[in-house]
């Protein structure tokens, strides 16, 4: 019998995979203290980004039915 791999709970949450299997995440810096951000650093970080391929693949392990 083969047992299943548990997928990381932080990982699933953060973390999608593309249908080419490229991982992309949203990007941080929101959440609080945005007066004295710019306007087009807000709309910048708005936007989804695709993870690194070095840190990718560490992702790709913690999300193995993806």
């Amino acid at each position: 019998m083969k047992n299943k791999i548990k997928t990381h709970s932080g990982a699933k949450k953060r973390f999608k995979i593309t249908a080419r299997g490229k991982v992309k995440y949203k990007k941080s810096g929101l959440r609080h203290l945005l007066t004295g951000m710019s306007s087009k650093k807000g709309r910048k970080l708005r936007k989804l980004d695709i993870l690194a391929k070095v840190s990718s693949d560490a992702i790709r392990k913690q999300l193995p039915y993806n």
